[in-house]
C-alpha cells in the first residue's frame, strides 16, 4: 500500500510540475529539461499505482519512495525557478545549480534502483525511463555555460552603491535579458524578494537588501523608458504630464489606453489596481468576483494563488490617474469600500496581542522598550498590507507620531519609516496627516540623523500622492528643508528630496515657496556637477518650476541658457525635452534669450531634436524653431527698414517750409 501511495503522490506531483507555465530566464533552459523528462515518467508510475502491491519487490517500493522524496525536493526547486527573484537566480547561480545537479543525481539514482525491466509495463514504457535515465547522466556530467556577461553586469551594479556611475546601457541589458520590462514583471520581482525577506523573519540580510536596491535601480530605468514609450500622442502620455506639459496644449487623437491600465479580465481602464499572488495586477471588483466563483488560479498564468490576499498597486494607480489627467480624462474614482482582504478585526488574538505589546511599549516611560517597540512596528509595516491595516487600525499612527519629536535619534528613525511604510496604504495617508504628523516630520527632516532625514523626505512624497496633502504639506513648512537635503544630502538624500520636491511643486501654489527657498541655484549647481548623477531630476523639476512666473524670472537670473543649450544638444532623450521645454517658458515674451540661444548654437540641435526626438521634444523643438524664425525675420526686416528710410530723406523735400526761408 506504501509503494501504491507514493506512486499516487509522485503523479500529483509531477502534475504539478507539469501545470507551472514558465521558468526564470537564468534557469528557464535547465528547469524545462527537468520537467519535461519528469512528465515523461507518468505512464510508468500510474502502471506501478495499478499493479497488485505484493506484484512490487522491495526494492522498487523502496525506490519509490526514495523517488517520491527526491522529487518534493525538485518540486520546490522549480517551483522557486518560476516564481522565485531573477536577480537571485543570477547573483547565487552556483548555489542554485549545486541544488538543482544534487536533486537531479538524486532523482536518477532512486529512478535508477525501480527494478522497472522485472515489472509487467509495457515496452513503450520502458524505453521512455531508458531514456530518462539515459538523459538524467548525462545532464550529470554535463555543465552549461552561464551568461557570463549578464552575471558581470549584475555583479557591477550590485556593488555600486553609487546611482551616478551606472551605465544606463547596462540597465538596459540587464532589464531586457532578465525580463523586467513591464510594471507586472517589476512588482512580481519586487514580491519574490518580499517573499524571500518573509522567510528569513524579517531579517533580509546584506545580500537581499543590495538586491533590493540593485531591482530599484532597474525599476527607476525601465519607468522612465516606459513613460518615454507611452508619450505617443501629441505629447499627451503619461511622461508630458509628469514633466510639465502645460494644460493649453491639446491632442485632437482619441487617447490609447496603454496595455498596462487595462485590467486582463475585463480588458477596462483600472480604478482600482490590485496584486494577486503570482504578481499580476487586475481590477479589484474582477479578481473578487473570479475568486467568489470559486478560482483558485491566476486567470492570465493559470498558476495556483498561494494566498487571496489583495494587495493595492500604488504605482500603477499613481500612473493611471496621471496618465488620466494628462489626456483630459476624468480619473476613475475607487469604491469607497476597497482596501485589503483581511481587516485587523480578524487577526487571531495572538497577533493583536503582539501588536497591542508593542503599543503599550511605545508609549512607556523607557527610552529602549519606545526604540525597540518602534523598531518592530517599523519592520511589521514593511511586510505587507494586511499588517499595514492592522496597525494603523490597533492606534498606532498617533503614538508614532508623538516619538518624532523624542531627543533619541535612533527612535525618531525607526518611528519616520515606520510612518512612511504604513502610508503605503491608501486609507493611512489622511489618518497620517491628520493625527498632525507633518511638523514632526519635517522636524526630523531638519534635525534627523541623514537616514531619518532621507526617509521623511519620501513620507512626504508618498503622503503627497493625494492632491489636499500637498497644500498641506507645502503651507506646514516642508520645502525649505526638502531644498536643504537637495543640496546637502547624501545621494539617495538627494533623490528622497527632489522625488518630493518634484511631487509638490504639481501644486502651483508650492512652486513660489520652492523658488523663494532658493531650490533653482540648487538645481542648478546639480545641472553642472561632474558626477552628473541628479540631472534627470533637476532638469525635470526645472521645467515645472519655469511655468511659474518667479520661477521664470529667477532661472533667468541664473544664466541656465548656455546649461539648456548644452543639454538640448548632448542630453538624454528625456534631458533634452525638458531643457527644450524650459527654454520655451524662458524666451516667452522676452527674445532677449531667444538670440541667446541662437548666438549658442541652438538651431542645429533643435533641428536634431525635431527630427530625431521624443513627441514631446520634437513639439518643444518645433516651438522654438518657430519664434527662432519669425526672430530672424525681424532682423532681416530691421536693416532695409532703415536703408528705405534714409533714402527717403535724401530724395523727399520737407513737408513743411517756412516762407521766410526762401
Amino acid at each position: 500500500m506504501e509503494g501504491e501511495n507514493a506512486s499516487n503522490k509522485v503523479i500529483e506531483l509531477v502534475n504539478e510540475i507539469a501545470s507551472i507555465s514558465d521558468y526564470r530566464p537564468p534557469v528557464k533552459k535547465q528547469y524545462c529539461n527537468l520537467a519535461r523528462r519528469l512528465k515523461l515518467l507518468i505512464p510508468m508510475f500510474e502502471e506501478i499505482r495499478d499493479m497488485n502491491k505484493d506484484a512490487l519487490p522491495d526494492n522498487t517500493s523502496n525506490a519509490v519512495l526514495a523517488f517520491k522524496e527526491a522529487l518534493e525536493s525538485a518540486m520546490e526547486l522549480l517551483r522557486f525557478g518560476s516564481e522565485g527573484s531573477k536577480l537571485y537566480l543570477v547573483l547565487e547561480r552556483d548555489e542554485i545549480m549545486n541544488k538543482f545537479y544534487k536533486v537531479t543525481a538524486q532523482l536518477e539514482q532512486s529512478l535508477g534502483g525501480i527494478s522497472y525491466d522485472k515489472l509487467d509495463i509495457s515496452d513503450e514504457v520502458k524505453e521512455q525511463v531508458e531514456l530518462v535515465l539515459a538523459q538524467f547522466r548525462r545532464a550529470k556530467g554535463r555543465v552549461d555555460e552561464p551568461d557570463v556577461r549578464l552575471y558581470e553586469d549584475m555583479l557591477s551594479v550590485y556593488n555600486n552603491s553609487s546611482d551616478a556611475a551606472t551605465d544606463p546601457s547596462v540597465l538596459s541589458q540587464l532589464a531586457e535579458k532578465l525580463k523586467l520590462m513591464g510594471i507586472a514583471d517589476l512588482t512580481q520581482e519586487s514580491l519574490a524578494l518580499h517573499e524571500m525577506v518573509a522567510s528569513s523573519g524579517g531579517d533580509p540580510g546584506a545580500r537581499i537588501e543590495k538586491m533590493s536596491m540593485l531591482l530599484k535601480k532597474i525599476k527607476d530605468f525601465v519607468q522612465i523608458e516606459n513613460l518615454v514609450k507611452d508619450d505617443n500622442l501629441g505629447g499627451k502620455g503619461i511622461f508630458s504630464k509628469v514633466y510639465g506639459l502645460g494644460t493649453n496644449e491639446k491632442s485632437h487623437q482619441a487617447p490609447v489606453i496603454p496595455d498596462d491600465f487595462r485590467c486582463p479580465i475585463s480588458l477596462e481602464l483600472m480604478k482600482d489596481p490590485v496584486i494577486v499572488s503570482t504578481g499580476q495586477t487586475y481590477e479589484r471588483t474582477c479578481i473578487e468576483k473570479w475568486l467568489q466563483a470559486g478560482h483558485g488560479t491566476c486567470p492570465k498564468t493559470q498558476q495556483t494563488l498561494t494566498s487571496t490576499v489583495l494587495t493595492p498597486n500604488y504605482v500603477l494607480r499613481s500612473l493611471i490617474a496621471q496618465w488620466c489627467e494628462a489626456n483630459g480624462i476624468e480619473p476613475p474614482k475607487r469604491p469607497s469600500g476597497s482596501q485589503p482582504s483581511k481587516s485587523a478585526s480578524a487577526y487571531s488574538p495572538a497577533e493583536q496581542s503582539k501588536i497591542g505589546s508593542l503599543l503599550q511599549k511605545l508609549i512607556s516611560v523607557s527610552p529602549e522598550d519606545q526604540r525597540s517597540a518602534a523598531g518592530e512596528i517599523r519592520l511589521l509595516a514593511k511586510r505587507n498590507a494586511d499588517n499595514r491595516v492592522a496597525i494603523a487600525e490597533a492606534g498606532a499612527i498617533p503614538l508614532l507620531v508623538s516619538l518624532l519629536s523624542v531627543p533619541d535619534s535612533r527612535t525618531q528613525e525607526h518611528a519616520v519609516t515606520a510612518l512612511l511604510n504604513l502610508s503605503i496604504y491608501e486609507n493611512n495617508k489622511g489618518s497620517i496627516v491628520s493625527s498632525g504628523a507633518v511638523p514632526g516630520i519635517v522636524h526630523v527632516l531638519k534635525k534627523g540623523s541623514m537616514e531619518a532625514r532621507e526617509n521623511a523626505a519620501a513620507t512626504l512624497f508618498s503622503l503627497s500622492v493625494i492632491d489636499e496633502n500637498k497644500v498641506t504639506i507645502g503651507s506646514l513648512g516642508a520645502i525649505p528643508p526638502l531644498v536643504t537635503l537637495l543640496s546637502e544630502g547624501s545621494q539617495r538624500g538627494k533623490k528622497d528630496a527632489a522625488t518630493a520636491l518634484f511631487n509638490l511643486c504639481i501644486y502651483q501654489g508650492n512652486k513660489g515657496k520652492a523658488v523663494r527657498a532658493g531650490v533653482i541655484p540648487t538645481l542648478m549647481r546639480l545641472l553642472t556637477e561632474p558626477s552628473g548623477g541628479m540631472v534627470d531630476e533637476a532638469l525635470a523639476i526645472l521645467a515645472i518650476l519655469a511655468s511659474h512666473p518667479e520661477g521664470k524670472v529667477t532661472i533667468r537670473a541664473s544664466e541656465a541658457v548656455p546649461v539648456l543649450v548644452e543639454f538640448i544638444g548632448n542630453g538624454s532623450p528625456r534631458n533634452k525635452e525638458n531643457a527644450a521645454a524650459v527654454l520655451v517658458h524662458l524666451c516667452s515674451g522676452d527674445q532677449q534669450y531667444l538670440a541667446q540661444a541662437q548666438e549658442l548654437g541652438v538651431m542645429g540641435p533643435l533641428l536634431e531634436l525635431a527630427q530625431n526626438g521624443t513627441d514631446r521634444g520634437k513639439r518643444k523643438a518645433g516651438q522654438l524653431l518657430e519664434r527662432m524664425s519669425r526672430l530672424v525675420e525681424q532682423q532681416q526686416e530691421v536693416p532695409t527698414q532703415t536703408e528705405t528710410q534714409a533714402q527717403n530723406e535724401d530724395t523727399e523735400p520737407p513737408l513743411i517750409t517756412n516762407p521766410d526761408d526762401s
